[in-house]
C-alpha cells in the first residue's frame, strides 16, 4: 500500500464524494478511484460501499479510516517538522463559533496575517460540537468554540480556556419591570432562540429542566442580530451574548432582565489536534487576540 492511495482513501470518507476528493486533492476522479481500489487490493477488503449514496464505509472500513487518519496527521506533522526553519505558508483550517466570530475575529484575522503573512485563514463557523467533531476527523486543524467549564476533551485534541463569556437574557424595552425576576416568572414569555445545538439553549433548558419547567419556545432562528430584532419587536425573551447587546443596532429597544436565579456563562476555548506541529504559533498569536478581544468585551461591561 502506499502513502497516496492512503490519502485518497481519508479524502473520500471526509468528503462522503469521490468529485470533491478528487477536487481536494487536485487530480481527477478516475485517478482517485485507482488508488482507492489499489488499496483496497493490498488489504484484501472492501472499504466503500459504493452502493449507497453518499458513498459509505463498510465496517471494516470505518476501522481503516480511523487508522488512516491517524497516519495522515503524522505524515503532516512529519511535513511540518522538517520544514522547521521556513516561514509559516499554507492553509490553516479553523472553525470558529459565530458568537466568537462576532467579538473576536475580525482583530485575530488582522493579528494572524501581520505575524504570519504567508499563511492563509480558512474559517468556518458552526456549532461546538460539530466543530470538535471536524478537528477530531482531521478536517480542521482547530477550532474556538464556547463549551461548559467542565467539558473533557477526546484523548487526541488538547485545548485551553481563553476566558468567559456572560450571557444576558434581553426583551422588549419596558416589557418586565425593572427587578430581579426567576426563571418561573418568565415562562409565560417564551423564548426567542438559536436551533437545538446552540450550547446557549441547551444551558438554559438544563437550568429549566432543573426548576421542573420545559422551555416554551415561541421562534427559533439562527443568528444574534434576528434574534435580538425579534426580542425588540416582543416575540419573546433572548439569550446572548453581553457584549452583543450593546452593540447592536436594536439595543435602544432592548432591556437587560436581571435575573436571581440564572447566571449564565460559558467559556471560550481554542481546540486543536495534539499534532499540530509547526502551526502551534499561528494559533498563539490567535489565541493572544480573542482572549484580549474578551477581556475588553468584560470590561466594558464592568464600566
Amino acid at each position: 500500500m502506499k502513502l497516496d492511495e492512503i490519502e485518497a482513501f481519508v479524502a473520500v470518507v471526509r468528503s462522503e464524494s469521490l468529485s470533491q476528493a478528487a477536487e481536494r486533492l487536485e487530480l481527477t476522479q478516475p485517478a482517485v478511484t485507482r488508488r482507492i481500489q489499489n488499496f483496497e487490493e493490498a488489504l484484501g477488503v472492501a472499504l466503500l460501499d459504493r452502493n449507497t449514496k453518499p458513498m459509505r464505509t463498510t465496517p471494516m472500513g470505518r476501522a481503516v479510516y480511523d487508522q488512516c487518519r491517524a497516519i495522515v496527521r503524522e505524515i503532516d506533522a512529519l511535513r511540518l517538522l522538517v520544514n522547521d526553519g521556513a516561514p509559516l505558508a499554507g492553509v490553516l483550517r479553523l472553525g470558529v463559533a459565530q458568537t466568537v466570530a462576532d467579538i473576536a475575529m475580525l482583530e485575530a484575522l488582522q493579528a494572524l496575517r501581520h505575524a504570519h503573512p504567508e499563511l492563509q485563514a480558512r474559517v468556518t463557523t458552526g456549532w461546538g460540537a460539530p466543530l470538535l467533531q471536524k478537528v477530531e476527523d482531521g478536517e480542521l486543524d482547530a477550532a474556538v468554540v464556547l463549551l461548559p467549564a467542565n467539558r473533557a476533551l477526546p484523548e487526541s485534541l488538547a485545548g485551553e480556556s481563553l476566558g468567559s463569556l456572560k450571557l444576558a437574557v434581553v426583551a422588549q424595552k419596558g416589557l418586565l419591570k425593572r427587578r430581579a425576576h426567576t426563571l418561573a416568572e418568565c415562562q409565560s414569555l417564551g423564548w426567542v432562540l438559536n436551533p437545538d445545538g446552540c450550547g446557549f439553549r441547551a444551558g438554559l433548558q438544563h437550568a429549566l429542566a432543573a426548576q421542573g419547567h420545559v422551555l416554551k419556545l415561541n421562534l427559533e432562528t439562527l443568528g444574534t442580530g434576528l434574534q435580538l430584532g425579534l426580542v425588540a419587536d416582543g416575540v419573546g425573551l433572548g439569550l446572548v451574548p453581553q457584549p452583543l447587546v450593546a452593540a447592536s443596532v436594536h439595543a435602544a429597544s432592548l432591556d437587560i432582565v436581571q435575573m436571581s436565579d440564572f447566571k449564565p456563562e460559558i467559556a471560550v476555548w481554542i481546540v486543536r489536534s495534539r499534532a499540530i506541529g509547526k502551526m502551534e504559533s499561528a494559533l498563539a498569536v490567535l489565541a493572544q487576540s480573542i482572549a484580549r478581544s474578551f477581556k475588553a468585551a468584560r470590561l466594558a461591561r464592568a464600566a
